[in-house]
Formats: structure tokens, C-alpha cells, sequence
């Protein structure tokens, strides 16, 4: 009853659920589970990372960085101590070779002088117990990542068919996984946004003032549509190298004392107004109209 008073008599301060295309609710669907695969992902590779220091320290130190392909090539092959002291330089060349890497003896000598330190070691049931979660945690890994391939590819042949994706795509820094994840969470409803504030507000990039007498601050706004804030914060990242208007607004914000993330949401809250013009017009990004600070073309190759 309380929800349906407020609509009788507030009914103008609310609007209407977005009309989101069946197509548009696909990419949706795509867009969040890729990226649930690869939180996923990432979750799995630091559960690795933490049973390898309780027994395996060397192949911590070997692979910093254990969502390469190398690492966990050399891992499946060798999961425990023990099994690293019976590596060969040739069995480490064809498991790197397999995975992509190029002849490196520099990279084979790092990785079996690594290995085979001598360190404190586990019992020997002990060991082999964590050495078949190690191997078993490299299985699900491999799995996942082929999972986390199959959705972008899925994802991508859905986004490039979507009507909205050539405006999309003409935004520098914008890709096929960034501009899904952004069809994704904005949608293909034009009346979804009244104007650019709603926008701005939804994806968290306006900041939120606070002013009371004479206190004013102003902070970042928590309540937000997380996913495409996240997507928002890279395609700012992106555009630093793509665009020279998002690189010269980036360096103007961080002269004027914002940090770097406080920058970048700058530059993304520039961003996604301009785009937001773009879909509502189905008109292809121009980056001079986006950043009209920069008055001529020659000033903002200069820049």
C-alpha cells in the first residue's frame, strides 16, 4: 500500500523501468557473466598462489605473475619440489614452447635456478598431498580460461551485431569487451535518461557536494551502478593513449592537484556525457566536439 500511494500521488518524480531490447538483454547477460569468469578467474589463481607458499616457495618466486600460461605450463609438470628437482632444461624449453614462448635460455635458466633452490620442505605426504591441489588447482585454471575465451568470443560476435555498437566502437579507448560491458549496463533504451545528470549520476562519475554553512566538500558518489563505473574507469584508462583530449583534460586535472583516480573519473564523467549525446543521436564519436577546450585540430594533435 505504502508503494502504491507513492506512485498514486509522486508518480512525476519516478520513471519507468528501461525497455531494454531482447537483443541489448543478451549482451547484458554475456557482458556479466565474462566478467564474473574473470573474477573467477582471478580468485582461483590467488587460492594457487596461497597453497604454493606453504610448501612451494620456489615456483612462487620462479612465476611472480601466475595467470601467465608459462606458470602454469611448468607447474602441471612439475607441482611439487620434489618433482622440480627432476626437471630438464629440454622439458622446460618444450612446456614454454608449447604455451607461446619463444627460445629464451636466459628465461630457462631463471626458471630451473628458481625451482630447485634449496629451501625448507614439507613431509613427504604432506608434500604430495598439496602437490595434488596444486594440480588439480591448474586443471580448474586452464578450464576457466578456456571458459573466460568462449564468453568474450560469444560476446563479441553479439556486441558487433548489436545496432549501437558502431557508435560504441568509434570512442577511442573503447573495444569489444569495454563497449559491451557499456551497452550492457546503459542499454539500448533511448527515453532510460532523461538527461546527461542521470547518466552521470548512475555510473557514479558526478561527484556528490556537500555544503552546509560554510562547509563545502565535495566526494566521490558510492552509490552507483558498480559495473559500469568499473568499465567507465578503464575506458578512461584506455583513452589516456588513445585520445589526445582525454590525455590533455587527465593532465590538466593532476596539475590541479586531483590523484590519479580522482583524475581519471574526471576524464570518465567527460567521457560518458559525450557519449551519451552519441547514442541518443546515433552519431559516431568526434573527439574535437568531445573536448571543445581544444579549440582547433592543430591544438589537439599538439596536445
Amino acid at each position: 500500500m505504502v508503494l502504491a500511494n507513492i506512485l498514486r500521488t509522486d508518480l512525476h518524480l519516478h520513471r519507468p523501468l528501461s525497455a531494454n531490447s531482447e537483443h541489448a538483454l543478451a549482451v547484458k547477460a554475456l557482458a556479466r557473466q565474462h566478467q564474473e569468469a574473470i573474477w573467477a578467474l582471478h580468485q582461483t589463481i590467488s587460492r594457487l598462489r596461497s597453497v604454493l607458499l606453504e610448501f612451494y616457495p620456489q615456483a612462487v618466486k620462479a612465476f611472480p605473475k601466475l595467470k601467465h600460461h608459462a606458470a602454469t605450463s611448468v607447474l602441471a609438470a612439475a607441482p611439487t619440489p620434489a618433482a622440480a628437482t627432476k626437471l630438464t632444461r629440454r622439458r622446460v624449453e618444450a612446456l614454454l614452447h608449447r604455451c607461446g614462448r619463444r627460445n629464451d635460455t636466459a628465461l630457462v635458466d631463471q626458471i630451473l635456478s628458481d625451482l630447485k633452490t634449496p629451501a625448507l620442505r614439507q613431509p613427504e605426504r604432506v608434500e604430495a598431498a598439496l602437490g595434488l591441489t596444486v594440480q588439480g588447482l591448474v586443471d580448474i585454471i586452464d578450464a576457466m580460461r578456456r571458459s573466460v575465451d568462449g564468453l568474450e568470443a560469444e560476446l563479441a560476435r553479439e556486441f558487433d551485431a548489436h545496432p549501437l555498437a558502431p557508435v560504441l566502437r568509434s570512442a577511442p579507448g573503447l573495444g569489444q569487451v569495454l563497449g559491451a560491458r557499456m551497452l550492457a549496463e546503459l542499454g539500448d533504451d533511448p527515453a532510460r535518461f532523461t538527461s546527461v545528470k542521470g547518466v552521470r549520476a548512475f555510473a557514479g562519475t558526478a561527484p556528490v557536494t556537500r555544503a552546509s554553512g560554510r562547509s563545502h566538500y565535495v566526494k566521490a558518489r558510492k552509490i552507483r551502478n558498480k559495473r559500469l563505473g568499473d568499465a567507465c574507469h578503464w575506458w578512461a584508462f584506455s583513452a589516456l593513449t588513445w585520445s589526445p583530449g582525454a590525455r590533455a583534460h587527465y593532465d590538466r586535472r593532476r596539475a590541479a592537484g586531483d590523484h590519479h583516480n580522482a583524475a581519471l573519473r574526471n576524464v570518465a564523467n567527460k567521457l560518458i556525457g559525450r557519449m551519451w549525446w552519441c547514442l541518443a543521436h546515433n552519431e559516431p564519436w568526434d573527439d574535437a566536439a568531445a573536448w571543445p577546450s581544444l579549440s582547433s585540430p592543430k591544438e589537439l594533435g599538439a596536445a
